[in-house]
């Protein structure tokens, strides 16, 4: 099948930006004032709870139907981008902060030159076991089956990893306890 050229139409070009003071920039600024929260400390922090799709079901609404697209264009012009939040403030310092560790040091350095062992012990997250779905891949003949979700209460059990370090020979076991009290767990696989 061939198509004649004066069928053939040439896309026409969409403008995908919001234009400043027309009803459609208007109604969009009127819809994000009243949708959008901020930080009382920083007035350049700006938040909105919705989305472009949604903002495009209220603007047709208020007589000025828009595609998500463009008020996803005409947020961005304005700074209101999808973001993740940023781990990045300081906890703060404290003076003494380094105090226990030094002292900690000095008494494992103590322990180590006059013969005597020093162990460092250190418990992991619990593990779920069981048909529960697990991240990686592995070659198999098949896959292997998970249920659809990871609920704790389908679990076969638990398992809490407790490590102990011989800081002296840097070697250690790792011990899979079955404790939720993992302090006690960790001391009596200690004294095994």
């Amino acid at each position: 099948m061939t198509l004649r050229s004066d069928r053939c139409v040439a896309p026409v070009p969409v403008e995908k930006k919001v234009q400043p003071d027309s009803p459609l920039a208007q109604n969009l600024q009127s819809v994000l004032e009243t949708r959008t929260a901020g930080d009382p400390d920083d007035a350049t922090l700006v938040c909105t709870d919705r989305s472009p799709a949604r903002l495009s079901v209220t603007m047709a609404k208020r007589g000025t139907p828009v595609c998500a697209e463009v008020i996803r264009h005409g947020m961005e012009e304005q700074d209101l981008r999808v973001r993740q939040m940023a781990q990045d403030l300081a906890g703060g310092h404290s003076p003494d902060r380094a105090t226990p560790c030094e002292r900690i040091a000095d008494l494992i350095a103590a322990y180590q030159e006059a013969g005597h062992p020093s162990f460092a012990i250190d418990t992991k997250a619990k593990e779920h076991l069981g048909k529960l779905f697990r991240a990686g891949r592995v070659r198999s003949t098949q896959a292997f089956r998970a249920f659809d979700h990871d609920c704790p209460s389908w679990a076969d059990g638990v398992r809490i990893p407790h490590g102990i370090d011989d800081r002296g020979r840097h070697r250690g076991p790792i011990n899979l306890g079955l404790s939720h009290d993992t302090s006690q767990c960790a001391c009596d696989r200690f004294r095994w």
